[in-house]
């Protein structure tokens, strides 16, 4: 798909009003258009050493979570997940404060998820496995990138078009998975690719796509691992809807001789090349995006050294020098009430998309579900503390074994909300669970002190965040203050998905149509997702 671009003569969502009216033709009706040299070269040319084929998956990785533009990505996950998990939290009162992060969804900001993945994911997989039926390598590895990039789409959206891409139907319409059949089509995909390069990884195989491959130098053993805790992430992510399939996979995960995600050198960061990472735009250059009030509540309150790593202290005379964010779903009046809370730390030239310190805490979990092959539930939390903490060079050790401090109590000086729910009163945390591990605790308790824990260490992916939370209840997030979305997202379950793109709405409405009866309610904001049924 092609962007259009903008000079940065206005703030990002300045730009937004004008983007609404410039959203690009869905890409679901222009399978032909995107699937035509998409690179400006001619296959004899991208058949030099497997770039017909390693060309297209690097794009791919370069757009799980869009690298360049930044306005891009600030619509893609920033302005959605990234406020909605609470990581972050924006001082700009866009559209009059009447935005998503006060549940006013903005159609025009939400199609972008859709849009980049269909034009930058699902166009360059589908030539991948139109050229690359010799090499099955290749068919797996792009089966792994599809599977990372949808499964957050799907996370967002719900149905989504997966098994259905590249089938038109005679009316011009496309059809949607629901949910649960793109999640048994990922985990079809995850068992495939795993199969494929196992061997490959158990044998002396040169790795053909080392020079595309942004994570892991061409690795196999690296890929299979990686896939491996992927399915372990989405077998979790059922389990309270379909817990046999998700057993069943997590176990699969589990069972694989090359295991998991297990130290820091098999975390799966997208290098991002000589471009900075996104966000350093979006809060360093823009200032529309601060720390999150409620991860910075967690991280003050257990005393936490990565905070340091996370964000710098606030310059705002009321409370210069803490560390302190910017709560979602409250009243803005102007930038500069917010603005110079903290701001996030520069971020290093890789998007970070998962680490060693969630596998182990996915490992937690299953273990404390009982499921084979993931260890002692209490041994795996803490080896989760413990990488999370190495990744930043730290100490864990003195951290996991804090039995009594709890996060803290958040105070908004600057907050002009009166009345009830006026957060200058307070808000005590919604949480009082400790660090240590508690053998002896009620399974609730357990599971809130792994996701818990796991959130603060996959800062700052909003989206699986975002996700964790809406499946689990954790880690407990403030609700919103202000809440403009006329009674269709309810401020006590806080917003549960994205209506359909917009994009899609104008140009597969059939399609839409049909997908919404896959929903457990109407197309809104306060719809639960298949998986999200606690």
């Amino acid at each position: 798909m092609k962007y259009i671009s903008f000079k940065r003569t206005i703030r990002p969502l300045g730009f937004l009003a004008i983007a609404g009216s410039l959203l690009l033709g869905s890409c679901t009706k222009k399978f032909e258009q995107y699937n035509t040299d998409p690179f400006g070269l001619t296959n004899a040319d991208l058949s030099i050493d497997f770039k017909l084929l390693g060309t297209p998956l690097q794009q791919v990785q370069q757009n799980i979570y869009v690298v360049t533009p930044a306005w891009n990505t600030q619509l893609q996950q920033n302005l959605m997940a990234d406020i909605f998990s609470n990581y972050m939290g924006t001082p700009t009162p866009f559209v009059g404060d009447q935005n998503n992060s006060t549940y006013a969804l903005v159609a025009g900001w939400n199609t972008y998820p859709w849009d980049d993945a269909y034009g930058s994911v699902m166009s360059q997989v589908k030539s991948v496995f139109d050229n690359g039926k010799s090499y099955p390598q290749y068919i797996a590895w792009a089966r792994i990138l599809r599977v990372e990039a949808m499964h957050r789409v799907s996370d967002i959206y719900g149905p989504i078009i997966y098994t259905q891409y590249g089938k038109v139907n005679a009316d011009g319409s496309v059809n949607y998975d629901s949910q649960k059949d793109a999640y048994y089509a990922f985990f079809n995909d995850l068992d495939s690719a795993i199969s494929v390069l196992t061997p490959y990884a158990q044998g002396d195989s040169v790795a053909t796509f080392a020079n595309f491959d942004d994570e892991y130098a061409g690795s196999y053993t690296e890929w299979v691992k990686f896939a491996n805790t992927l399915r372990l992430r989405l077998a979790l992510r059922i389990v309270n809807v379909d817990p046999t399939k998700a057993q069943s996979e997590g176990e699969a995960a589990l069972a694989n001789p090359l295991g998991i995600l297990s130290v820091n050198t098999d975390n799966f960061n997208v290098n991002t090349g000589t471009n900075s990472h996104p966000l350093n735009t979006i809060n360093n250059s823009w200032g529309d995006i601060r720390f999150g009030a409620t991860l910075g509540s967690f991280l003050n309150g257990y005393n936490d050294a990565r905070i340091s790593k996370y964000a710098i202290p606030a310059t705002d005379p009321t409370v210069v020098g803490q560390t302190i964010g910017v709560r979602t779903g409250i009243n803005i009046d102007a930038k500069g009430r917010y603005e110079n809370y903290s701001q996030m730390i520069t971020f290093p030239n890789y998007i970070q998309l998962m680490t060693s310190a969630e596998a182990w805490f996915l490992k937690a979990e299953a273990a404390l579900r009982g499921w084979a092959g993931a260890g002692n539930a209490g041994t795996d939390y803490n080896n989760g503390i413990l990488a999370s903490f190495s990744q930043y060079g730290l100490d864990g050790t003195s951290y996991l074994n804090d039995a009594s401090s709890v996060p803290q109590q958040y105070i908004d000086p600057n907050s002009i909300t009166p009345g009830q729910n006026d957060i200058k009163t307070g808000n005590p945390s919604l949480s009082t669970i400790t660090i240590k591990w508690d053998p002896s605790a009620t399974f609730d308790q357990q599971l809130e002190r792994i996701i818990t824990q796991k959130y603060i260490a996959m800062y700052p992916d909003g989206q699986e965040a975002w996700s964790e939370f809406r499946r689990t209840g954790y880690p407990k997030l403030w609700p919103n203050v202000v809440n403009y979305s006329n009674g269709l997202i309810s401020t006590a379950m806080m917003i549960r998905r994205i209506p359909f793109a917009q994009s899609e709405v104008n140009t597969n409405p059939k399609g839409v149509a049909k997908a919404v009866t896959y929903l457990n309610g109407p197309d809104t904001g306060g719809t639960p997702l298949w998986w999200d049924a606690r």
